[in-house]
């Protein structure tokens, strides 16, 4: 409850002057980062601090042969996800590519069935059945998880679509990477979406590498936030290290959906430090290069940097907090391992034919 309570403190403060600039039909600006208050703060960091630790376990299990297939972590992108979610309202809906933990845990998915979705367990998410790139939850609003590369893409076009046809002002939030955007399919979105003017955000998690390809020897055009341009879609470009500069942007972009403005891109700029699965070595960039990057620009340690100058939280009170979530990702861990596998029956339910 403690958690539900403050996401739904998150969505209370917006800014005016944004919504005005949507309203006026101008072609939007990257808003500056979004002052939080103690409980933002707090919230911010609990949301990260959860997806870090659950990706971390998930790792851990990994490399102890107890989830099978891909698996894709999240870690360094915490605050792409839980920012978007601060600034979006009940009835948007998610969905996102294979990297997708994360998302799942910011919508509000409980960690025991993430996890237990992952080890292909009774009670996992989609009964065991899907692992890391395939689960949905239809109470959460979140469509998946998509193993196949710009998949989504069109599929969250589509959420964009019905959310018209019913008349309702629902937004799509459809995320995926900085090399799914070469894909054609995502153009064919583009097009349709500006032509019908469908409330979604087309967000880019520019984590920097496709797979084990720079951005700059993969892509012609790196600016990610101009690749709607032909199609009359707007973009902004946004730190996505930075959950208050996420925040900011994201109410700036379901402002200017739920007012009839059609789509609109955001580029998050962000940094993934594992690689790009957990049989990537990552050899083709330095570990100065992480470094840095956890050092300069962690999004989690910014937040916990800011509690402490504020005073609002001490060290003992953010240890307290870390504690807690461990004991949410332990708990979610053993209840995997023990979680019955699915019947053999199950191999012939939830398919279309």
């Amino acid at each position: 409850m403690a958690r539900a309570a403050s996401k739904t403190s998150g969505n209370r403060s917006r800014s005016t002057g944004k919504g005005a600039a949507a309203s006026a039909g101008q072609t939007p600006k990257a808003p500056k980062p979004e002052e939080f208050d103690k409980e933002q703060e707090l919230h911010a960091y609990r949301e990260m601090l959860l997806i870090r630790r659950f990706e971390e376990k998930a790792g851990q299990l990994y490399g102890m042969g107890l989830i099978g297939g891909f698996c894709h972590l999240y870690i360094g992108q915490e605050a792409v996800v839980v920012g978007m979610q601060m600034s979006m309202k009940e009835g948007d809906q998610v969905i996102t590519g294979y990297r997708d933990h994360g998302h799942m845990l910011a919508t509000g998915m409980e960690a025991r069935g993430v996890m237990a979705e992952l080890t292909g367990r009774r009670n996992g998410y989609s009964k065991g059945k899907g692992g890391s790139m395939h689960m949905f939850s239809k109470e959460k609003k979140f469509y998946g998880g998509h193993g196949i590369v710009g998949a989504q893409v069109p599929l969250g076009t589509g959420l964009a679509f019905a959310n018209r046809y019913r008349g309702d002002d629902s937004v799509s939030i459809t995320y995926f990477g900085d090399g799914a955007a070469n894909q054609g399919q995502v153009y064919e979105s583009f097009n349709m979406a500006s032509l019908w003017k469908l409330p979604v955000i087309y967000i880019i998690e520019n984590n920097r590498y496709a797979m084990g390809t720079a951005v700059a020897r993969s892509s012609a055009e790196t600016d990610f936030s101009h690749r709607g341009l032909s199609f009359k879609i707007p973009g902004i470009q946004v730190d996505g290290m930075d959950v208050r500069a996420v925040k900011a942007a994201g109410e700036l972009a379901v402002d200017w959906c739920r007012s009839g403005k059609g789509p609109i891109i955001l580029e998050m700029q962000t940094y993934r430090y594992r690689g790009h699965s957990m049989s990537d070595p990552a050899k083709y960039r330095s570990k100065d290069e992480v470094q840095k990057m956890r050092s300069e620009h962690d999004p989690i340690e910014q937040v916990k940097q800011r509690l402490l100058a504020s005073k609002w939280a001490d060290e003992d009170a953010l240890k307290a907090i870390d504690k807690e979530v461990r004991d949410v990702v332990g708990d979610s861990a053993e209840f995997a391992q023990t979680d019955p596998e699915p019947d053999v029956s199950e191999l012939y339910t939830d398919i279309l034919l």
